[in-house]
């Protein structure tokens, strides 16, 4: 069972993660990135995941330095909540306390890897550009993928989009990745709207969530 643990960024500031070990011979790491509701039931979710899938899984509580512990609602108070601490949170800082976590991981052994969503897809992307020593990055539906393709990923990246996405215009942000990293799979999951890995019966898409979980494992297991 997930633990709640701290760490210190690179700041020295001391945030909150949740920690799962791996449930089965160890593979590796994972870093999961959270949405802007924080590290809710559905993230913590996650976690559990990729740990029974064999990786010791860790999720930053990036918030904690303007609330500690956010988590918010699936309304929409608590999107305006999150919206708010995401545009607040500066993302060296973000990414800083990624880095944090991508050192913890590393005592343990194995390589590390890096899968966000929503908000958490943006700093998947950013962390494969930005961050050393991860070895792959899986990015959902990140609103700033596009605006950030010319950016050289250091290590195998894919990108996962909802075809049905309002936010995110999947074909524009599959045009800009593909000019400037042709390499870089974007892939489109038809029928598949935003937060479509996000079980809430209002957003959950199980055949995306399932396929985009399938490629990302898929990803790790050969980086």
């Amino acid at each position: 069972m997930g633990e709640t643990i701290t760490l210190a960024g690179t700041d020295g500031f001391e945030f909150t993660a949740y920690h799962e070990p791996a449930f089965t011979p160890h593979k590796g790491g994972v870093i999961v990135l959270q949405e802007i509701f924080g590290i809710d039931r559905h993230v913590r979710a996650d976690v559990e995941r990729w740990a029974k899938m064999g990786y010791e899984a860790l999720a930053p509580s990036l918030f904690d330095r303007l609330q500690r512990n956010f988590t918010a609602e699936h309304d929409p108070a608590g999107l305006q909540a999150g919206i708010a601490h995401a545009r607040a949170t500066p993302l060296e800082q973000a990414l800083g306390d990624i880095a944090a976590c991508r050192d913890f991981l590393n005592k343990h052994g194995g390589k590390v890897h890096v899968v966000g969503y929503c908000y958490g897809g943006s700093l998947a992307w950013l962390s494969a550009a930005k961050v050393e020593g991860l070895a792959a990055a899986s990015s959902y539906y990140g609103s700033l993928v596009q605006a950030n393709a010319a950016l050289k990923p250091k290590c195998p990246v894919i990108v996962h989009l909802g075809r049905t996405d309002p936010g995110i215009p999947a074909d524009e942000v599959a045009a800009a990745v593909a000019q400037h990293n042709p390499d870089v799979p974007v892939y489109i999951y038809e029928g598949a709207g935003h937060g479509f890995n996000n079980q809430s019966p209002e957003r959950y898409n199980a055949e995306a969530a399932d396929l985009a979980r399938h490629r990302t494992l898929e990803l790790f297991d050969k980086a």
